[in-house]
């Protein structure tokens, strides 16, 4: 069976109700009225000979011959804009803007070196970024797509992982660790000024230690409590106390000597960052483009 334009325009519509299970949510879309859809699925389910969908009251949902044509016009979209995006990016040099959401400390070591990057490879690709340590729905704030620790992301959304899992260390500057003595297990911080993290969630974050199979939360103590990552750092380099953060973010203060790595053999190994993008759009090329670029900067 051959298919007219119309008739395509119709499928891509069916596809929709499957996708929101609901006339209203896809009509609200598709920008078009629900009584327009109903019209269009009584037409194509009449044309077809086959009931697609079920209806009630309150809920719609695929039939079995339903779901699998949704299944077959999904992934014959997916192939359709798959090839528009590689010509778009391989013949046109990559065009149009992406918005995404990013953790600060992912906008320090991923995107600072990423972007000249990006921008010398698309120069046509606008790309904004939004640095936010509060946890948001990029897809309800129009976003394309966001960074975070990959345990934070809701399962429901595509998480690709763009670092190998990521370390984590207690840091101090040697003139505290000598006027105040060095810990030597995670529990001889519970006698040290801790400058203790609040998360985006705004919840106080535990210290997480580990040796081998021994994997230890300490919830340390401390007067001074930060949610960014730079602030705890220079307070420790100003000998306040003891910071918690990644390895990665601490290196270059220890190999220059105004660091040192306390509890070396307790470090953490936590999740690494991942780019995440709702399941139900279409990646963006220049999306796309930037987790490649980041991903071959961390040795993916």
């Amino acid at each position: 069976m051959q298919f007219k334009r119309n008739e395509i325009h119709e499928l891509s519509i069916f596809l929709a109700i499957v996708q929101y299970r609901s006339f209203r949510k896809a009509a609200d879309h598709l920008e078009v009225t629900a009584s327009a859809l109903s019209h269009s699925m009584k037409a194509l389910e009449q044309r077809l000979g086959v009931r697609l969908l079920n209806r009630t009251s309150r809920s719609v949902a695929p039939t079995a011959a339903g779901t699998a044509l949704a299944e077959k016009i999904s992934a014959g979209l997916e192939l359709i804009n798959s090839g528009l995006e590689d010509l778009n990016g391989h013949y046109q040099g990559g065009a149009g803007s992406i918005r995404i959401n990013v953790l600060k400390d992912a906008a320090v070591l991923l995107l600072r070196p990423a972007i000249p990057v990006f921008q010398q490879r698309f120069p046509n690709v606008e790309l904004e970024v939004a640095v936010d340590d509060q946890f948001v729905d990029v897809t309800a704030d129009g976003f394309d797509a966001g960074i975070r620790y990959s345990g934070t992301i809701p399962e429901d959304m595509i998480a690709v992982p763009l670092t190998p899992p990521l370390k984590w260390v207690a840091v101090a500057a040697p003139d505290y660790l000598r006027s105040h003595g060095r810990p030597v297990m995670p529990e001889d911080l519970n006698s040290h000024h801790c400058i203790r993290i609040r998360t985006g969630r705004g919840q106080i974050y535990k210290w997480e230690f580990e040796r081998g199979d021994d994997r230890r939360e300490i919830d340390v103590p401390g007067a001074l409590i930060s949610g960014e990552t730079d602030l705890a750092i220079n307070a420790a380099l100003e000998g306040a106390g003891l910071c918690y953060c990644l390895e990665r973010l601490a290196s270059p203060y220890v190999s220059a000597g105004r660091l040192e790595v306390v509890l070396p053999k307790w470090a953490s190994i936590g999740p690494p960052f991942s780019m995440y993008y709702s399941s139900r759009r279409q990646l963006p090329f220049g999306v796309d483009a930037l987790i490649k670029i980041v991903r071959g900067l961390n040795g993916f």
